[in-house]
């Protein structure tokens, strides 16, 4: 596995500039939400998950390299993080997530170390 978290993996089928607003989101151990917003940028690559109930609505950014593989078909994409590891991440800042190299390493930092 590539050592770009802020990166598509190849294997994953994502296209750039494929919209993945809605997409149901699984992880490990199951369903964690929706994005609700994404980013192809390179390098910066992320989805930010709309956690609904499951986590009283707090947003998770979760960036590129931990996505496994999107289901276009099933609109789903799996990561490689269990349901505990997304709700102990972070949280989301939509203020810092542009522009904070401070903040991108710190949500860079504790995916990296969280990788299946």
């Amino acid at each position: 596995m590539s050592d770009n978290i802020w990166g598509y993996q190849p294997a994953t089928g994502h296209i750039a500039g494929t919209d993945l607003i809605g997409f149901k989101v699984e992880a490990t151990d199951g369903s964690v939400g929706k994005v609700d917003k994404h980013s192809d940028d390179v390098n910066s690559s992320y989805l930010v998950v709309d956690t609904g109930v499951w986590i009283f609505g707090k947003h998770v950014l979760l960036p590129a390299g931990t996505v496994r593989t999107i289901d276009h078909a099933e609109r789903k994409i799996h990561v490689d993080l269990t349901k505990e590891q997304i709700k102990d991440s972070p949280e989301f800042d939509k203020d810092k997530h542009i522009g904070d190299a401070g903040y991108h390493e710190e949500l860079g930092s504790y995916y990296r170390n969280r990788r299946a």
